[in-house]
C-alpha cells in the first residue's frame, strides 16, 4: 500500500461534455477512498510555457495583455500553450519570439506550476532565458500586447499593491527574487533542456 492510498482517487469512466476551439471539458466518475463515487468535472490541457527573460541590466521583460474573462489588462511575463507534439523548451523559444521579438542565447528550467488544480490538469513550465537579442515579433492574428521590462523590485510593489495579479507572474516573480538573490539557482544551457527524467526533489512533503 502506498503512502498516499488513504487520499488518492480513481477514474472509472469518463464522459466528454465540451470540444471548443480553445477548451476541452471532461467528466469523470471516480472512485473514493471511502468506496463511494462521485464525479469530477475538470478542464484538459496541452500544458504551457513561462518564461522570465533577463535583460543585461537585470530586469526581466513583461507583456500588458487584455484578458477578456476578466475584462482586464494584465502585466505578465510571456508565455503560452505547447502545439501538439511540441517540447517545453521549443514552445519557450517560439513564444519569446513570437510574443517579444526576444531570442535567448541561453536557457535554464526552474521548475514547474499547476494554475488551477480544481478544474483543469495544466502545468505550466517555468523557463528563464538570458543574452537577450532583440528582432521582429510573430503574433498571433487577433493578438495584441505591448510588450515593457521592469526590476524585480518594481514588480513586487506592483504585486503588493494589487495591479499585478495573474497567478503565474506571482509565481514567476517567487523565482525571481530568489534566483537573483543567489538563494535559488539554474542550470544554464545553450539550448531549453528539461531535467531528464523530471524527477521532483526528494525532500518535497
Amino acid at each position: 500500500m502506498r503512502a498516499d492510498d488513504h487520499l488518492c482517487e480513481h477514474a472509472l469512466h469518463r464522459e466528454e461534455l465540451l470540444k471548443g476551439h480553445f477548451l476541452h471539458v471532461v467528466r469523470d466518475n471516480v472512485k473514493l477512498p471511502s468506496g463511494k463515487e462521485a464525479t469530477r468535472e475538470f478542464v484538459l490541457h496541452p500544458g504551457a510555457v513561462m518564461v522570465i527573460a533577463l535583460m543585461d541590466d537585470g530586469s526581466v521583460v513583461l507583456e500588458r495583455q487584455y484578458r477578456h474573462p476578466l475584462n482586464t489588462v494584465f502585466v505578465e511575463f510571456p508565455a503560452g500553450k505547447r502545439d501538439a507534439g511540441e517540447s517545453s523548451g521549443v514552445c519557450a523559444q517560439r513564444e519569446l519570439q513570437e510574443e517579444t521579438g526576444y531570442v535567448a542565447r541561453e536557457w535554464a528550467y526552474a521548475g514547474r506550476l499547476a494554475p488551477a488544480i480544481a478544474y483543469s490538469d495544466e502545468t505550466i513550465d517555468i523557463w528563464f532565458a538570458r543574452g537577450l537579442t532583440p528582432g521582429p515579433r510573430s503574433l498571433d492574428e487577433g493578438e495584441a500586447l505591448d510588450v515593457l521590462t521592469a526590476t524585480a523590485q518594481e514588480l513586487a510593489i506592483w504585486s503588493r499593491h494589487g495591479s499585478v495579479f495573474d497567478g503565474k507572474t506571482l509565481v514567476g516573480l517567487l523565482w525571481l527574487q530568489n534566483v537573483q538573490s543567489g538563494q535559488w539557482s539554474l542550470d544554464w544551457r545553450c539550448q531549453p533542456e528539461m531535467p531528464s527524467p523530471f524527477q521532483p526533489p526528494a525532500d518535497l512533503p
